[in-house]
């Protein structure tokens, strides 16, 4: 799976030693591309970009990661691995849920939800999961209803929502599975007081094959309470980061004879114009 939607993890001054230290945890692993200021890698065939510099923020469990285990046995293993100058979110242990998760904090500062489940039920490895909280307690629902209309080959797989007893809104959603663009993510509500809310510590990447296709992301993600950032960074109207580029943007970057050239002339935009880039 080459996904065309993928997840920025900002790790500043430490990406080649992250991108080492996730290669070695989840195995399955290698090294796109890779420059000074960012490093693609690879795990299980899904991307992940790590940022060397830009946003001031740190990754939080806001945007965690749920692994997607077939086993108890390889569960442990990431946890262990993970665990290492990390914090626990939640304990290992049988759950309702699942016979065997554990949410855990890496040294790096981002989260992983490692659930012990069948993958026939969720294919992909990796999923983004996005906890709203704070003043974004009880949107879950309409931000997945939201991306599903945005993207295209997307669908709800499946809301659950909170059931009496459980101490939260019946109306708030426990746990929802959806696809953007064939690339599955996930949404929980959360009303408790967690200290954080989403950052741009870690967006989400849309690679885009046109200028047009570019135009359309923007124009919506930015709509209705979203606004602009930077170098192609926009916050939608939940709070959530996306860096909406074009699908040549890895390799100019990466070029050494055009590296500078075109960092310098992204550096001067907000929305991304591909001409003005590849002219650069």
């Amino acid at each position: 799976m080459k996904n065309s939607i993928y997840p920025c993890l900002t790790i500043r001054g430490k990406i080649v030693e992250a991108a080492d230290f996730y290669i070695q945890t989840f195995g399955e692993g290698k090294i796109n591309q890779t420059s000074s200021f960012v490093i693609q890698i690879e795990l299980s065939g899904e991307k992940f970009m790590l940022l060397n510099d830009g946003p001031s923020t740190d990754p939080n469990p806001a945007i965690s990661f749920m692994v997607i285990c077939e086993s108890a046995e390889e569960t442990e293993k990431y946890w262990n691995k993970l665990i290492e100058g990390g914090s626990i979110l939640m304990p290992l242990d049988s759950y309702d849920w699942s016979p065997k998760y554990g949410w855990v904090q890496d040294k790096y500062g981002v989260s992983w939800q490692l659930y012990t489940g069948d993958k026939a039920d969720t294919p992909q490895k990796f999923c983004p999961t996005l906890m709203f909280t704070g003043d974004k307690a009880g949107q879950a629902e309409n931000a997945v209803n939201y991306y599903t209309q945005l993207f295209p080959n997307s669908s709800i797989q499946g809301i659950m929502k909170y059931a009496e007893g459980d101490k939260e809104s019946v109306d708030f959603v426990k746990h929802a599975q959806f696809k953007i663009n064939d690339f599955v993510a996930m949404v929980m509500d959360s009303s408790a007081e967690h200290g954080f809310s989403f950052n741009d510590a870690i967006s989400l990447v849309v690679e885009c094959e046109t200028q047009d296709e570019i135009d359309n992301y923007w124009d919506l993600l930015t709509a209705n309470g979203g606004y602009e950032v930077a170098c192609g960074w926009l916050t939608d109207k939940y709070g959530v980061s996306w860096q909406i580029v074009p699908k040549s943007l890895g390799k100019l970057v990466t070029d050494p004879a055009r590296t500078q050239n075109v960092m310098k002339v992204m550096m001067q935009m907000k929305k991304l114009v591909i001409a003005d880039l590849e002219n650069a």
